[in-house]
């Protein structure tokens, strides 16, 4: 059977921007093995694989997420990235995603005439950091305590996946990194994480942000819609965001991949939603991005 590679950027409308997705939109008859071994092969940070979902009807759907060295319980680029090539196949615009997180619901819709996906994150949670494990964080980061926001403290946040939140003192801070990749996915993978996701506050709604992806065999992802929603709860947390806030996320600008990210806090809704949209990329820069491969 021949199971069709899409190739999306996900929280941008421009093909060379945004974080690079795969999407299988029918991984009938796949195996794990088999979708590690294309996930490695396209080269991006993740690659998402779907069946249709016995129950639910035609919007339900069976999602499994990939990065080129390992399986990942939830992917937010992938999801937005799926649910748009969904959309622009005719599926209906309400969707939902039964990852090993939980049930996704995702809405698709047009945006300054681009379409445009949100997501609605599992319950979110967050956990204290033990000291060693934040010293031997900043040690593989090269950070010094004095580089942290001390208003954003360290946590372990989820909606989906697990990351590390640590906030940048400056923006200075935030655009200098430089890890020691080994050291860092070593502790990652003892804490069950997905990325770090290191923060820096412009304003209480517009916040810039990138996220260390060690432990998927890319340096950094350029946009994580799963951490998004988890820095979403975190902040809600801590009584910086509430709702109906709405929050601007910039990725992706120190890699040359800006990447848009809207997260929004819902009274109605414990998950955190996040919204971006996603475009197709051509043949000719997929191409070129596959031979450059993954970061080490």
């Amino acid at each position: 059977m021949t199971h069709d590679i899409l190739r999306y950027a996900a929280f941008t409308s421009d093909p060379a921007g945004g974080n690079p997705a795969g999407v299988v939109l029918d991984a009938t008859g796949l195996d794990e093995a088999e979708m590690l071994r294309i996930a490695a092969e396209v080269g991006y940070s993740e690659t998402a694989f779907l069946t249709r979902a016995p129950e639910g009807g035609d919007g339900a759907f069976a999602v499994r997420y990939f990065s080129p060295l390992a399986e990942v319980p939830f992917c937010g680029h992938a999801t937005v990235a799926a649910a748009v090539a969904l959309a622009e196949r005719g599926a209906p615009g309400e969707l939902t995603f039964r990852t090993r997180a939980g049930a996704v619901p995702v809405a698709v819709s047009a945006t300054d005439g681009a379409p445009s996906a949100t997501l609605t994150s599992v319950p979110p949670y967050q956990e204290p950091v033990d000291p060693a494990d934040l010293a031997e964080a900043l040690a593989a980061l090269d950070w010094a305590a004095g580089d942290l926001d001390p208003e954003l403290p360290p946590r372990i946040a989820f909606a989906g996946a697990r990351h590390l939140v640590l906030g940048a003192g400056t923006r200075e801070r935030l655009a200098r990194l430089d890890y020691d990749a080994e050291r860092l996915a070593a502790l990652m993978r003892r804490l069950d994480l997905t990325t770090v996701h290191l923060a820096w506050r412009e304003s209480p709604a517009v916040h810039h942000v990138r996220n260390a992806f060690p432990v998927g065999g890319v340096a950094e992802d350029p946009a994580t819609g799963a951490a998004a929603a988890a820095y979403g709860g975190y902040l809600r947390s801590l009584g910086l965001a509430a709702p109906p806030d709405v929050l601007t996320l910039h990725q992706g600008h120190d890699l040359g991949r800006p990447a848009l990210l809207t997260v929004t806090l819902s009274a109605d809704a414990p998950g955190v939603r996040v919204r971006g949209t996603a475009v197709a990329i051509p043949s000719r820069d997929h191409d070129q991005d596959q031979d450059q491969g993954p970061a080490a």
